[in-house]
């Protein structure tokens, strides 16, 4: 399945946006529940609800839920944020918390 097709079998979720938290409890980047970023909001808040932080395990599912989308990332870096965050998670192991307000 494609990053569209997948997103729909993720279940919604309310708030203005997501916060992600360093081990330290340090704000490092949100994510807006508004156009041009809702999915990922949807997909963190689901990789939140389901490990309970963005971990390894978490990163590794996100970046094939945003399944062409990753590749993308891959080839250019910068230009999908939310995937180059999972992709460093995966490099460095350092996991995310993360808050919905």
């Amino acid at each position: 399945m494609n990053f569209a097709e997948t997103l729909k079998t993720l279940p919604e979720f309310s708030g203005e946006k997501l916060v992600l938290t360093d081990v330290t409890g340090a704000e490092v980047a949100s994510i807006a529940n508004a156009p041009g970023t809702a999915g990922s909001f949807r997909v963190y808040a689901y990789l939140a609800r389901q490990y309970g932080t963005i971990n390894v395990e978490a990163a590794a599912e996100g970046l094939a839920i945003f399944a062409e989308h990753t590749e993308d990332a891959t080839l250019h870096p910068g230009k999908h944020p939310n995937i180059d965050r999972l992709i460093s998670i995966m490099t460095t192991g350092a996991p995310l918390g993360v808050c919905i307000i």
